[in-house]
Parts: C-alpha cells; structure tokens; sequence
C-alpha cells in the first residue's frame, strides 16, 4: 500500500513539474498565481516523498536488523545476505 502510495506521489510531482516547466513564460497575474500556488503544493509533495522514501528505508532496515538477530546472523556477510534475500 506505502509503496503504491510513493508511486502515485511521485507522478504527481512529475506531472506537477511538467506543468510548471509548460507554463514558463506565463506573465498573466492569474497563472503566475496558479504557477506559484503549484511551485508551493509541489515543494510540499517533495518532502512528503522524502518523508515517506526515509520512513520506509528505517523500516526495512529495522526488519533486515531483527531477522539478522532472529537468525543470530553474526558476519557482515551473513547480514548482507539475509537483507537482500
């Protein structure tokens, strides 16, 4: 569910800064209104992204670390093998 919750974030802002780039060289005050509101909005969506990617990382880290402790992985290649298996 996280995983697909990133994913569509991430198009988002995709989508968001492809906007932005397209309307570059709007002067109008409504769309530089708009443009700076979407800079705004996409800004925030970034660092919820990075919230999200950093909580996940701690996560599996937390897991790669039990199983290790569970499994008494006692080499560093012991636990570098069960973090990627």
């Amino acid at each position: 569910m996280q995983q697909r919750l990133i994913g569509d974030l991430q198009q988002v802002i995709d989508t968001a800064e492809d906007l932005l780039h397209c309307t570059d060289g709007a002067r109008d005050g409504a769309y530089r209104a708009a443009r700076e509101k979407l800079a705004h909005a996409l800004a925030v969506a970034n660092e919820e992204l990075q919230r999200f990617e950093d909580t996940q990382i701690e996560r599996m880290i937390a897991a790669t670390h039990e199983a290790s402790l569970r499994h008494n992985d006692c080499t560093g290649e012991a636990r570098l093998f069960r973090a990627f298996h």
